[in-house]
């Protein structure tokens, strides 16, 4: 039986993955999380064999808590879980420590053959999503973001979800003056002033996306 702990904030794509999952033999949802935190803490409590993470969550976020359990739980597996096919949440994501990287947009047969590989030893990556970073690697238009560390998109996401510099610094056990530091090197980086303007480049990029209006 292949234990999976699915980290994701959005209740409907966790309840849809749940019962897909629920239906195939062999494979067991033990835990949920809607945080990066909480993902870390039921991983290591559980110890499950893949872990489906969502890239953006409250607090430390899916690749904060990628690298972290990569760390600690060994023989845990993380599958990066995106609306994004693009650059640069997967190459983010393979840096952390993933093994795979699917967008939400997959079949439910893709994901449990993504699941199966990593399982397995290997390494999956959506067609959708290989092709589009070999098409990066040809010259293909980058984005700005491209430009920053695996840290600096991590605090760029986390101020792009209204997460205090003093929050930032707990969350990442590191100094408010270096939460800061990291912060004047991205808008260094993506010539911009202010959170708003890193808010707006997000959008504009495919970093982030508009909440659905009801």
């Amino acid at each position: 039986m292949v234990s999976i702990l699915l980290a994701d904030d959005h209740d409907l794509v966790r309840f849809g993955i749940e019962k897909m999952l629920e239906a195939e033999p062999g494979y067991r949802i033990v835990a949920t999380a809607r945080t990066g935190e909480e993902a870390i803490a039921r991983s290591r409590e559980l110890n499950p064999a893949v872990v489906l993470m969502d890239h953006r969550m409250p607090g430390i976020g899916g690749l904060g808590a990628t690298r972290r359990i990569v760390q600690t739980c060994p023989s845990t597996r993380v599958i990066g879980l995106s609306v994004y096919a693009d650059e640069p949440f997967p190459s983010q994501f393979l840096k952390a420590g993933a093994s795979g990287y699917v967008t939400k947009g997959s079949s439910f047969d893709e994901i449990i053959k993504a699941i199966k590989t990593v399982v397995s030893g290997g390494c999956y990556i959506s067609p959708e999503v290989a092709g589009n970073i070999a098409l990066r690697s040809l010259g293909a238009k980058e984005s700005p973001f491209d430009s920053l560390s695996r840290r600096e998109l991590e605090i760029s996401l986390m101020l792009v979800n209204c997460e205090k510099v003093a929050n930032i610094s707990r969350l990442l056990n590191i100094s408010t003056k270096t939460v800061n530091t990291y912060r004047y090197r991205i808008f260094e980086k993506l010539n911009i002033n202010s959170d708003v303007e890193l808010a707006w480049l997000a959008l504009r990029h495919g970093v982030v996306e508009l909440p659905a209006t009801p």
